[in-house]
């Protein structure tokens, strides 16, 4: 049996959008992290963070799932979930170490897009003609506005281009985790999901994290660490719930708004604080393709589905 949505459109476009302001400003406090912190550490970090401070909230709320819920899922569908999700953490922190924030936001956009494609394959969404125009307008969008991150990626040599492989591989990991999730809300609420999702992941890069470490950080770096652990918590979270109520071509089609919000908080925290992350040039074709990126993400987002 495919899942089929609440119907409750607006309430799932509001998560969406939630979920794009908190992941469009999350590389840059993972930018900052990493100068202090290895890439497993911190991930285990969110994760059992995330775990914690949810299985806290279900436990107060009395809505921990029972035996009987967790033997009604998928156990297999569980597993993919968690290994991709994890998956996508490490390839993505790994490809953000080695580039740009601007960079791995834009390569990880093909993540929304495989999500979207993957929400028509297998859900049987439908995407009317406008919304396939959204589309082309999107994709025009995208090519214009990071035209300076695919020249790069064209002239990069040694680990700018390695890290940019590994960013393409963390979306195709995040697309097979998210249409997993989705299917699997046929069974369990997004908060037990994710709590299951965020406890083995924590417990995969354990052996490999140096708890020590973290207790060596100064206030910026521990406040940057505090933050991301939040941010796992609330993005997924709101992500996930969005799911319940809207098509994932659609949330797919608002979320691939994330790297506009993290150049404009680039150029922000740049400007403020310029020893932490140097600014991005932005050109009059960027900001063109920024407006178009926006207009075909409406187009998607907003359009009519085919039935």
């Amino acid at each position: 049996m495919i899942h089929q949505t609440s119907g409750r459109w607006r309430l799932g476009l509001s998560l969406s959008l939630l979920t794009v302001f908190l992941w469009g400003i999350l590389p840059i406090a993972l930018k900052v992290t990493l100068q202090v912190l290895d890439v497993y550490t911190v991930i285990w970090f969110r994760f059992l963070m995330s775990f914690i401070l949810l299985a806290i909230y279900l436990s107060v709320q009395k809505k921990l799932p029972t035996v009987e819920q967790l033997r009604s899922s998928s156990g297999k569908l569980l597993a993919i979930a968690t290994i991709f999700l994890g998956g996508n953490y490490l390839l993505f922190m790994q490809g953000l170490a080695l580039t740009t924030a601007a960079n791995a936001e834009v390569i990880i956009q093909l993540s929304t897009v495989l999500l979207g494609f993957g929400g028509l394959v297998i859900f049987r969404e439908r995407y009317t003609l406008w919304q396939w125009f959204g589309v082309s307008v999107l994709t025009l969008g995208f090519l214009l506005f990071f035209k300076a991150q695919i020249t790069n990626l064209i002239t990069a040599q040694g680990q700018y281009l390695v890290g940019s492989g590994l960013l393409v591989l963390g979306a195709v990991s995040w697309a097979i985790y998210a249409l997993a999730q989705k299917q699997l809300l046929q069974s369990l609420s997004s908060y037990h999901i994710m709590l299951i999702i965020y406890g083995g992941c924590a417990l995969l890069f354990t052996p490999f994290t140096k708890i020590n470490k973290i207790f060596t950080l100064d206030i910026l770096h521990l406040s940057m660490l505090l933050f991301c652990g939040l941010n796992t918590l609330i993005a997924y979270g709101s992500f996930a719930e969005s799911l319940e109520h809207w098509e994932a071509s659609r949330v797919s089609a608002v979320l691939a708004l994330a790297p506009i919000v993290t150049l404009i908080a680039v150029e922000l925290v740049a400007g403020i604080f310029p020893q932490l992350i140097p600014p991005e040039n932005i050109t009059l074709i960027g900001i063109i393709g920024a407006l178009l990126v926006v207009s075909g993400s409406v187009a998607i987002a907003l359009g009519k589905s085919g039935k």
